[in-house]
């Protein structure tokens, strides 16, 4: 088998994919712009061979990289890269070059843009927020007036929270047409809950191989607009309504020997376009690896290697190696803010929970905004053990003991 993966060198830990594919007999042949000499040891060591280019915005480069590697090594079974950024890339590619095993240039719409995930949404059974797409200022204010302020304006092709606005008066509807870009943007009414993830595997049926979940208790847009601080944390989907609804999109959107990450909201409150407090909307559909530490938090909380199912998904479709997984406890993501100054410090948690750490680290300035500035992820054997971990590692000085 023969597989092409995309800058395989970012973020640092996506060799993992490179690697356990590599284990399994299969020459995985790296495409990047980074050049090979900086490479870490363990990208380099996971990939048969590794095509260098001084950008992947080129397209006839990496058209011809590829060219190149079907002339060398054959038939190319999948081209992947699990980056939101080189989605559209991969399914170039594989539309130029006839390679089946993945969303081509036609079919990636349906899982790009924001107003065309509500289709696959609905085919599920599953609410959105209403929406239209921002074309002039008088459209958006007879929109705003139908659903009421806020209003939650996002481009409709875009990543996470990035280049998000909340609008919440005629005057900030006034100031996004001032300050907004070029590109298409969609509205949607405001939707008063927390977003709950639903993330996994699948294999060429659809079928999941392999499903978990995380609970956002502050919102991607809150921590981009807010101090950096977070908390998430996984949760045992196979035990609420999640696992079935989340089955459900899954088929809906036809996802194949792939990775996946949807978003949807829990309701806080009643809503009477969407439903009672608890219910599920559908918010974003992901195909490709959930980002930052998830994908971690997945291995602490069910004790397995979700690369290696991964992998096992493209060659046996089937889980080999965890067919039998189970919850063993929840893992969080805190996230601390360089702006704060905290109760406890890094050495007093470091020893507190010396036992309940699994992964401690410091985002470069770059990610910090929606991952923090100090990460601590934490084991916690009940929903009560985590909050009082939330309330030592989130404590501010000037504010005594959080609850």
């Amino acid at each position: 088998m023969n597989v092409i993966f995309l800058s395989p060198n970012f973020p640092y830990h996506f060799y993992h994919f490179c690697d356990r594919l590599q284990r399994l007999g299969v020459q995985v042949l790296g495409i990047g712009d980074c050049p090979y000499s900086d490479l870490s040891d363990d990208c380099s060591r996971s990939l048969t061979e590794y095509y260098y280019l001084p950008s992947l915005e080129q397209y006839e480069d990496v058209y011809r990289a590829t060219a190149f590697y079907i002339f060398k090594y054959g038939r190319i079974d999948y081209i992947e890269s699990q980056n939101e950024y080189w989605l559209e890339l991969e399914a170039r590619l594989r539309t130029d070059f006839h390679i089946r095993s993945g969303f081509d240039v036609r079919e990636l719409e349906n899982v790009k843009l924001k107003s065309r995930m509500k289709t696959g949404y609905a085919k599920a059974g599953v609410k959105t927020a209403r929406y239209i797409i921002v074309e002039d200022s008088e459209s958006c204010r007879q929109f705003a007036s139908q659903v009421g302020y806020p209003v939650i304006v996002k481009p409709d092709n875009g990543v996470g929270a990035a280049n998000t606005w909340k609008l919440c008066s005629d005057e900030e509807l006034d100031a996004f047409f001032r300050d907004r870009s070029s590109q298409t943007y969609i509205m949607e009414e405001f939707v008063p809950g927390h977003i709950e993830t639903f993330d996994g595997i699948t294999d060429s049926r659809s079928d999941i191989l392999f499903c978990t979940g995380q609970v956002m208790a502050v919102t991607p847009l809150d921590m981009l607009q807010g101090n950096g601080e977070n908390v998430s944390y996984t949760q045992n989907v196979q035990e609420n309504d999640l696992y079935e609804i989340g089955t459900r999109v899954v088929k809906a959107f036809n996802l194949r020997n792939r990775f996946f990450h949807f978003e949807f909201f829990r309701l806080d409150t009643d809503k009477d376009s969407l439903g009672k407090k608890g219910d599920i909307v559908g918010l974003e559909v992901n195909i490709r690896a959930p980002g930052g530490y998830i994908p971690d938090k997945m291995n602490f909380a069910y004790n397995v290697d979700v690369y290696q199912i991964w992998a096992e998904s493209l060659v046996f479709d089937q889980n080999r190696s965890f067919p039998d997984y189970r919850f063993q406890s929840y893992v969080t993501h805190f996230a601390r803010s360089g702006r704060n100054d905290y109760l406890r410090s890094a050495e007093e948690l470091r020893a507190r929970y010396s036992d309940k750490i699994l992964l401690e680290n410091a985002p470069p300035p770059s990610l910090s905004g929606g991952m923090g500035s100090h990460v601590f992820i934490l084991r916690a054997d009940s929903i009560e053990e985590l909050w009082t971990q939330a309330g030592d590692i989130l404590c501010h000085r000037d504010e005594g003991r959080r609850p």
